[in-house]
């Protein structure tokens, strides 16, 4: 790991069944992703995420849950509904999984219930994204600038 590296998510992303990316927030000390990166790796890691799930030996596989390298590591939760909330992070960060099913819960509570949200679209909810700083400033700490 590098030095001086805070153990926090770097970019997160929520990706809908289809593929589409519809969510991504910067947080850690990564550099900031184009909207062209963004989107090419939210339909990489929707692709990769797939073809895991097919080459299971049990047949039953769940797709990528965590992927660790000796740089970074992704987490990823699927919900029922074949959503995926994911985020790149420094290895050995701790409580992730935990965030990203309580992000859920906010998706669930905040964009769902929204009666302007459109499913599949971009997520646009104010209430959401100060519910996400919250929490993700109560797990990881501020938010990392420069």
């Amino acid at each position: 790991m590098a030095p001086n590296r805070p153990l926090s998510i770097e970019h997160f992303f929520i990706v809908n069944a289809a593929g589409g990316l519809i969510y991504n927030l910067v947080w850690g000390s990564a550099h900031p992703l184009s909207e062209n990166d963004a989107l090419r790796m939210a339909s990489t890691f929707h692709s990769l995420h797939a073809i895991a799930q097919q080459i299971s030996p049990t047949g039953r596989g769940g797709g990528i849950v965590e992927l660790e390298t000796s740089g970074f590591s992704i987490r990823c939760f699927q919900s029922a509904t074949g959503l995926k909330f994911f985020c790149t992070c420094a290895p050995g960060a701790q409580g992730v999984a935990q965030y990203l099913k309580q992000v859920h819960e906010l998706y669930a509570d905040w964009v769902l219930k929204d009666p302007f949200y459109e499913l599949d679209m971009p997520i646009r909810v104010e209430k959401f994204d100060q519910k996400l700083v919250a929490l993700t400033t109560e797990k990881f700490g501020p938010r990392v600038t420069g």
